[in-house]
């Protein structure tokens, strides 16, 4: 499933989009967006989370005792995700933006997307590494890109690709377009 845990905020989230910006404006550093101690680490060994400070002062971060990333994902980014996901029909999480896609997967399922001559927004998390960790978090998907369709998750560039040779993904882009 694609289940959430735990507890992570972000900030400067871009994107090319107005919608995206308006994302972005959920997503700054906040006192809201802090860390709970009901944070799950990410491993099958038993590592209790160890509290650290992380820039701007006054700010959480869970970090697991294996010196790995945030462990969690706030419950207020959590809602500030799903708003943007269900807001758009397609929505893309990946490496680069649409005009400037950084790495040949994000590129792949850009140029799928365009080739449908579909409306979709997309969100850089290159540009942000705390909203990396989450989204990997959010989709309990570990790699970019990640696309979404009425608000819920379809699948990387590989499941895309398929989906795509095969109709099934023109088929439920057409059903959430219609919805």
């Amino acid at each position: 499933g694609r289940g959430s845990v735990g507890l992570l905020g972000g900030s400067d989230l871009h994107s090319s989009s107005t919608s995206t910006n308006n994302f972005q404006s959920l997503l700054s550093f906040s006192p809201t967006f802090l860390l709970s101690k009901r944070a799950t680490v990410l491993s099958s060994t038993q590592h209790r989370p160890s509290w650290t400070t992380a820039q701007p002062p006054n700010r959480l971060v869970c970090r697991s005792s294996y010196g790995g990333a945030p462990t969690g994902l706030s419950p207020e980014l959590k809602e500030a995700v799903d708003k943007f996901v269900t807001s758009n029909k397609v929505v893309l999480f990946m490496k680069g933006t649409k005009l400037f896609p950084q790495c040949g997967f994000s590129n792949t399922v850009v140029q799928i997307l365009n080739s449908l001559n579909v409306p979709y927004e997309t969100v850089n998390i290159l540009e942000n590494e705390q909203m990396r960790y989450a989204m990997k978090i959010y989709s309990s998907w570990p790699t970019f890109p990640q696309l979404y369709v009425d608000g819920e998750f379809f699948g990387g560039c590989d499941i895309t690709r398929e989906a795509f040779k095969n109709g099934e993904l023109q088929e439920a882009i057409e059903k959430a377009m219609c919805s």
